[in-house]
């Protein structure tokens, strides 16, 4: 196992991983390169989720690489209380010019958890800057993945990220989420379920609208299997929080930077809320870093409720802006223009979609969803629930592929470099152990 033991891997405590499973078998990657991991023993695995969902410009890329080491070598770290460094402005000011209008700021965080910690808190300050500090509830929605800090955990709608960590914040109500039994195989936005939007006014009738802080969705809902919104469901989130002064918060620490075809979901979906999350993608999984990106009339309220020199957000990480995700996060930026990959992710997306549709008559296949260079699948569970989707990534693994799986939900988000042929080697390795496992 290299210079690793069976000694040695004891004291790594792994998340999101059944340890003791994991030790029996590991599965070690030791190097990658563009699409392709390999592990110790030097066999290529096909990346078809991208890491998870970070690493769409392919792994290893020098460009990034040589930005990372030449601020390292230059500012590896300043404090960011009170002072800070060029980078920090330049990639704020790149990144506003992805965002749709009017979401012109940027606070940096290290992780997509974190940047759904620092939406929640801004939208506290907001309201109570704004003479509203009675609006403390949120909306979420069943089967929703916002990270994994307290705030997030709170926010889940998935009852395993939950249930062992006490009662979380208050005042947290869940929506539907979206998907329907007839929708199975349904590819792109499903017609009919708009409807469920209307979860968001009954909550606010139920507890006071002048209550509720904010509404959070992810665009796509991803963890559990790409769940794609109905037409008209966003843009009836977005009139409901209109209409009763709630923020809309999208989570785009998935689908930003290209997945859907476009910058963001939001452009995508043509649905502008009034804060953005995002992670991953930003630096290409090159460093840790997070986003939360607010509207003009947040950030002005918050500052203009501060009397003048004073701090006007009590929050912040001892990470915030580090120069070395700052270089990683630029660099990214330029690939994605010099390459035009969302334009690329555009016109892949049928040739994708068609191939991973093709899928539907493998028996354990229960449903199909896909958007973009995006998909998911259920297949049938087995002994427990859970157990075949485990057994589907182990042998995915020794046979060349890597997804993300959650449960018995598989998630496939390839590269943004990935060629026909290599879309074509994904599907016939899933194909394979669809039908083995």
């Amino acid at each position: 196992m290299n210079n690793l033991d069976k000694h040695s891997l004891h004291h790594y405590w792994m998340p999101f991983t059944g340890n003791r499973d994991f030790l029996e078998a590991p599965r070690i990657i030791s190097r990658a390169k563009g699409i392709y991991l390999y592990d110790i023993d030097g066999n290529a695995i096909l990346d078809g989720s991208s890491g998870l969902f970070c690493t769409p410009i392919g792994h290893c890329r020098e460009e990034i690489s040589h930005a990372v080491s030449q601020q390292l070598n230059t500012l590896d770290y300043v404090a960011p209380f009170q002072s800070a460094h060029p980078l920090a402005f330049q990639f704020a000011t790149a990144l506003t010019q992805l965002l749709p209008d009017p979401i012109n700021h940027v606070f940096f965080s290290n992780s997509g958890s974190e940047s759904i910690e620092t939406a929640i808190k801004i939208a506290y300050a907001y309201h109570y800057a704004n003479g509203e500090g009675q609006r403390i509830r949120f909306a979420s929605r069943e089967r929703a993945y916002h990270g994994v800090n307290m705030g997030g955990v709170s926010l889940s709608g998935m009852v395993k990220n939950r249930q062992a960590y006490g009662p979380g914040l208050p005042g947290i109500a869940h929506m539907r989420h979206t998907w329907q039994a007839e929708q199975r195989f349904h590819r792109g936005q499903p017609g009919s379920g708009a409807e469920r939007a209307n979860d968001l006014e009954r909550i606010a009738l139920t507890y006071g609208p002048d209550t509720i802080a904010a509404c959070i969705v992810e665009p796509i809902a991803g963890s559990t299997g790409c769940l794609v919104p109905p037409q008209g469901y966003l843009e009836r989130l977005r009139e409901i929080c209109d209409t009763y002064g709630i923020l809309l918060i999208f989570d785009e620490v998935i689908t930003g930077f290209g997945r859907t075809g476009k910058a963001f979901a939001a452009e995508t979906f043509g649905v502008t809320p009034d804060i953005m999350t995002m992670a991953k993608a930003l630096t290409n999984g090159a460093q840790p870093m997070g986003a939360t990106a607010v509207s003009d009339q947040i950030h002005a309220t918050i500052f203009n409720a501060a009397p003048e020199k004073a701090i006007e957000l009590f929050h912040g990480y001892t990470y915030s802006a580090h120069p070395a995700a700052c270089a990683a996060g630029l660099a990214c930026l330029e690939i994605y223009q010099n390459e035009n990959l969302f334009n690329k992710v555009a016109a892949l997306s049928d040739y994708f979609l068609d191939a991973i549709y093709s899928l539907q008559d493998i028996d354990t296949v229960l449903d199909i969803r896909g958007f973009g260079l995006f998909a998911g699948f259920d297949i049938k569970p087995a002994s427990q629930p859970g157990a075949r989707g485990l057994a589907l990534q182990k042998y995915l693994f020794h046979h060349g592929l890597n997804i993300k799986m959650t449960g018995d939900s598989g998630l496939i988000a390839p590269p943004f470099i990935i060629q026909e042929q290599e879309i074509d080697q994904l599907v016939t390795i899933l194909r394979q152990a669809l039908e083995q496992v």
